[in-house]
């Protein structure tokens, strides 16, 4: 390392990437920092993940619990305490973020630096405004994403909540509108309806989850609104906000319409974009609106500056920016290169049935003029569906006339932990043929994939 740099590596962003590249640089014997402007652990720890994931674990178990007559539950005067159920997320989230500590970070050797980070040129940074200024020989940026509200005018004068903000809102609300039917908007929406919040979801493309398999977004649509009481608005695109002395209104237009309604409590769930604004053009990175331009090594324009996580754009997940740190780091202290490969990473959404897809979606592969076979199993078909009443859900699997798999989609209960092993299959190649040959357990939700594969294999 020159004499002039502060450090060897310097990571931008204390989020799963961030955290996890500075971690393996410290233990590689590295001179490292990583600079966050917020908490360590990021959006995934502190925010948004775990805390969705820790409220989800109470509204779903109590929504079942009411709804539990079936089995000869006695539920009608079933209550819940909020302050309580709010504890115990932060409980959780405390839990998570310890793991990843200030003081545990710089026990393993890494120097933590508070502040938003600047380029002011490719090896050079200043950290909170003009406080502190640091350099490094290499840098990874791993800044995430933030809330993308563009298009929407008027969210500077009206108050409303994020997709992160309102699991933290002091008191349920009794009517709320959600913007946004992607992922997070339909968790944010079950969860408050699954606590007595009267929701309505609006969402400007033909269905909810427009990214997935249609069958997704019509299955899910029925559910929610017959099992939570969830009302959806389609094809309908939020143009502003406004305020009046009575209460907060959201404009939107529907069927070529303006039209206005007044709400309690309005949440964005209007998608990311990659949080760019970090001086970029200084450090001659290049970028676009979709995100900072990498190679397949996630190597940038600047060749000491590499790229993780979410502010590559396209799909975000925990699990695939902890990858794509792992890549940079490997490439970034050895000579020998890794190309990041996104194969079988899966996208889930953490609703009730629990939504899952790896691979291509048959709108993809319709795009690229890709032949393909396809199996559509109902949840019905299998005996854990009967053992646990739940009926509502699918498996569908795609491939090819050679018995690969390219891709998947399941609604049910474990989707994702059932998914896993159509993930392996993608990621490594393997064929059809063997899931179908592979046991299975009868009553549990996987035989579900058995049954799939063998009518798959059986299909012309």
């Amino acid at each position: 390392m020159g004499k002039r740099f502060d450090f060897e590596y310097i990571v931008i962003g204390g989020g799963p990437a961030g955290i996890t590249a500075a971690t393996q640089l410290a233990e590689a014997g590295r001179k490292v920092a990583i600079v966050e402007k917020s908490k360590l652990g990021g959006s995934d720890v502190c925010y948004r993940n775990m805390p969705q994931k820790a409220l989800n674990s109470f509204s779903h178990l109590y929504s079942e619990a009411v709804a539990g007559a079936r089995f000869g539950m006695s539920s009608a005067s079933m209550r819940y305490n909020y302050p309580t159920v709010q504890h115990w997320k932060e409980r959780a989230v405390d839990r998570a973020t310890k793991v990843n500590s200030k003081k545990g970070l710089e026990e393993i050797g890494i120097t933590v630096l508070r502040g938003q980070a600047h380029f002011v040129g490719p090896y050079d940074v200043v950290v909170g405004g003009q406080d502190k200024q640091v350099s490094a020989s290499k840098f990874l940026i791993a800044t995430g994403s933030v809330l993308n509200t563009d298009g929407i005018s008027g969210i500077d004068a009206v108050p409303f909540y994020t997709a992160e903000s309102i699991l933290s809102i002091p008191r349920v609300p009794k009517t709320a509108l959600i913007v946004g039917g992607g992922a997070s908007g339909c968790e944010v929406a079950q969860y408050l309806a699954e606590l007595g919040t009267k929701v309505v979801l609006v969402e400007a493309a033909d269905s909810i989850l427009p990214n997935e398999n249609e069958e997704v977004g019509r299955v899910m649509s029925e559910y929610l609104a017959k099992r939570n009481g969830i009302k959806f608005f389609t094809k309908t695109k939020v143009i502003a906000l406004e305020r009046d002395k009575v209460s907060a209104r959201v404009v939107f237009v529907r069927g070529g319409q303006e039209r206005t309604v007044r709400v309690e409590t309005i949440v964005l769930a209007t998608g990311s974009k990659p949080a760019i604004d970090i001086g970029l053009k200084n450090a001659k990175v290049s970028f676009d609106k979709n995100g900072i331009i990498a190679d397949k090594t996630l190597q940038t324009s600047a060749r000491n500056i590499f790229v993780a996580g979410d502010v590559l754009g396209g799909q975000s997940s925990t699990e695939r920016a902890v990858y794509s740190a792992e890549v940079a780091v490997a490439n970034m202290i050895g000579r020998n290169k890794k190309f990041a490969n996104y194969a079988g990473f899966m996208r889930i959404v953490d609703t009730d049935p629990q939504i899952a897809s790896v691979g291509r979606t048959e709108a993809e592969l319709a795009a690229k003029k890709r032949k393909y076979k396809r199996v559509f199993v109902p949840l019905s078909s299998i005996s854990a569906s009967i053992a646990a009443d739940f009926r509502i859900g699918f498996l569908k699997i795609l491939a090819d006339s050679q018995g690969k798999i390219l891709g998947a989609t399941m609604v049910g209960p474990h989707a994702a932990d059932v998914l896993q092993e159509i993930s392996l299959a993608i990621r490594h190649d393997l064929p059809l043929v063997q899931i179908a040959s592979t046991p299975h357990p009868a009553n549990e939700w996987s035989a579900i994939v058995k049954l799939a594969a063998r009518r798959l294999l059986l299909s012309k």
